[in-house]
């Protein structure tokens, strides 16, 4: 049994394997190869649902007293064709007051393929236009934690994987249970001591669950857990099944051995600023005003005015050749922004998903890609190992060298997401530098300049390599990191790659009749001029990632020369283990007196919870790689300011904690 903070591989999943029986009332129906069960009747399968888990768990009249600011939370093991799910938002709509927001999880170890989830939810044509939502963003079958925004109220987290091991790695807590899945005798894997005990630590006080079955392992596992069960009626010529409660789940203990990134206790949020507007502020501003907060986004220029205001940037990640936990978020980042980037953009003006080539430069990279492939099954809709020759296809130009192609990546407008992120509803934008954080009883006053201060409950910082100049987070290290694209302007019918294509640099497609490669990477340097020897180098590196180009480009009549490009600089930033920071931050001295004794001993850890800047939040350090990463941070970030489950597996949003230096540097000894 692997620990309960374990994270499995990093792989791809097996998709359920489908055939499809005429039910006892005639009609088609799909039916699990696997398990040789249904997964629903199309003659009743609806019915059966809003009986056994919508009124067995009083969601109805729930919804409709809901008044909490956070989200209900619906939990289910088992999201086959997504049909209860689907129910639950239905409901959800006809019953709940406006203001009320609903969040749905559900675990799924063989997600069905897209063409099999469309053929199966065709069965109920009123629920056409909600399945028609989860389909657009169905995700690809990688194991982990997908985000899907079924409509304003309404967000689905699908956790790929696993069921018990799904739960484990849950960082939330549930409203009431879904308790479903293929029959006891069938799948006897899934219905096991450790899923009831996952679900228990996983509660709210008084969470309630409904199941279809009676089976005595089902009751025995439930009542070791710590549920009340009893015998209700059940559907059809199913003549009883089980429903109860949970009035004290157990205490989660999972941080036990790292208490320092014990969440904080929740507060209120009813305004919120957000200081920096550039790709990781105006993400954050966006997430916290699709909950109804209302933000102040302040920036002392404008929306996308610094690193985040390049006219084109690539959607891209480099993953380590042996998983790691880094490697881990950037993936499901680069996932997530594929996901929020359609939903955000269904017109495709800010994004063009035109995958990414990475080649590799040399024989050491070469080593490396075929280990990474070695070591990772994923499927080729999210990486796959391409030739030279099916690289140059790819391109569109020659390539000599073989690479990775991510069919997920592309190419964004940064300046443009920005300025749209900016102008989403309940967000206010405020032209203003902030000073000083002043903290109150009641939240934070924002010192600005030249003008009255502002009065908030939160404040999340996001302002790259600035963020740590106020007196909470000078403690937490980050590098500025100059970096400067070149511009070439194209004539038209002048050859150009296809995709975005990187190397050392990168490369990306032509946009408005320009063409966009860089860029140079120079660690502590703060200058925002642009550099003619920082064209040069970017010429260079553009000849080395695609060595016949400029040749080419030279017989279209483009001279490859400094002075021809036009160009921009800003400055990145990127912590000392390049990990974005995004999470809650922490009180510095606090931690060095209350972990102190880490210094002489590692091991022995104090049951110390970490102590926090109240209501106070960074998003930064998010370096080149701030489209793949910043979207989901500002998601992690609106999710713990409104107390709901994370986006993430636990273990990945501790690895994220900005605090997480403070504790190497004193086991370190710093």
């Amino acid at each position: 049994m692997t620990a309960p903070d374990a994270l499995p591989p990093l792989a791809g999943l097996t998709p359920a394997r489908l055939d499809w029986r005429r039910d006892d009332s005639g009609e088609t129906a799909p039916h699990s190869i696997a398990f040789d069960d249904v997964y629903f009747s199309r003659h009743d399968g609806r019915a059966e649902t809003e009986h056994v888990f919508l009124a067995a768990n009083r969601l109805p009249e729930r919804f409709a007293d809901w008044r909490e600011a956070r989200p209900f939370v619906v939990g289910e093991t088992g999201f086959g064709t997504g049909l209860n799910m689907l129910c639950a938002w239905a409901c959800f709509d006809a019953r709940a007051p406006a203001g009320a927001r609903l969040h749905l999880v559900s675990t799924e170890k063989y997600p069905l393929a897209r063409d099999d989830l469309a053929r199966a939810l065709a069965a109920w044509p009123d629920l056409a236009e909600r399945a028609g939502v989860l389909l657009a963003q169905w995700p690809e079958p990688v194991a982990g934690v997908h985000r899907l925004w079924l409509d304003e109220r309404v967000t689905l987290d699908l956790h790929l994987g696993d069921t018990v091991e799904r739960l484990r790695l849950l960082d939330g807590r549930v409203d009431a249970w879904f308790l479903d899945g293929f029959a006891p005798a069938r799948n006897p894997e899934m219905w096991r001591p450790e899923l009831f005990a996952a679900m228990a630590e996983r509660s709210r006080p008084g969470a309630t669950f409904a199941t279809f079955t009676c089976a005595g392992v089902v009751k025995r596992g439930l009542a070791a857990a710590g549920f009340a069960w009893r015998k209700v009626p059940g559907f059809g010529r199913k003549r009883e099944m089980l429903a109860g409660e949970i009035a004290v789940p157990p205490a989660d203990t999972r941080r036990r051995a790292t208490p320092w990134y014990t969440p904080p206790a929740p507060r209120p949020a009813r305004r919120v600023a957000v200081i920096g507007a550039g790709i990781a502020g105006t993400a954050a501003a966006a997430a916290l005003a699709r909950r109804g907060v209302e933000v102040t986004l302040i920036d002392r220029e404008g929306p996308g005015a610094g690193a985040s205001g390049n006219a084109q940037g690539a959607l891209y990640v480099k993953l380590a050749a042996e998983t790691n936990l880094q490697s881990r978020c950037y993936l499901a980042g680069l996932l997530h922004s594929r996901r929020w980037l359609a939903a955000l953009d269904p017109g495709g003006t800010l994004f063009t998903p035109s995958g990414v080539l990475q080649l590799a430069p040399d024989d050491r990279e070469v080593r490396r890609q075929a280990r990474f492939l070695d070591h990772h099954s994923l499927p080729a809709s999210v990486v796959q190992g391409v030739s030279a020759a099916q690289a140059s296809t790819l391109a569109g130009l020659p390539v000599d060298r073989v690479g990775l192609f991510y069919p997920q990546a592309g190419w964004v407008r940064p300046d443009a997401l920005c300025r749209r992120l900016a102008a989403t509803p309940g967000v206010t934008f405020r032209q203003s530098e902030v000073q000083a954080l002043v903290p109150g009883a009641g939240g934070w006053r924002l010192s600005l300049t030249g003008e009255a201060g502002l009065e908030v409950d939160q404040v999340v910082i996001a302002t790259a390599a600035l963020a740590n100049r106020f007196a909470q987070t000078r403690a937490l290290p980050l590098q500025p990191v100059r970096g400067q694209v070149s511009r070439l302007a194209l004539p038209e019918g002048a050859p150009a790659p296809r995709r975005v294509v990187c190397a050392g640099g990168y490369v990306a497609p032509p946009l408005d009749g320009w063409l966009t490669f860089g860029a140079t990477f120079a660690p502590n340097e703060a200058d925002g001029e642009v550099r003619e020897t920082d064209h040069a180098a970017n010429l260079e590196e553009l000849a080395r990632t695609l060595p016949g180009y400029p040749a080419a480009l030279a017989v279209a009549g483009v001279a490859l020369t400094p002075e021809r490009l036009a160009g921009r600089a800003a400055v990145r930033a990127a912590s000392p283990d390049k990990t974005p920071y995004a999470g809650p931050v922490p009180d510095a001295e606090a931690w060095r007196q209350d972990y102190a004794v880490l210094a002489k001993d590692a091991t022995r850890v104090p049951a110390l919870a970490g102590r926090h800047h109240p209501g106070l939040w960074i998003t930064s350090a998010h370096g080149s790689r701030g489209l793949a990463s910043a979207p989901l941070a500002a998601e992690l970030i609106a999710s713990m300011i409104c107390d709901e489950p994370l986006p993430l597996e636990a273990p990945l949003a501790d690895h994220l904690h900005p605090g997480r230096r403070l504790i190497a540097d004193l086991i370190r000894g710093r």
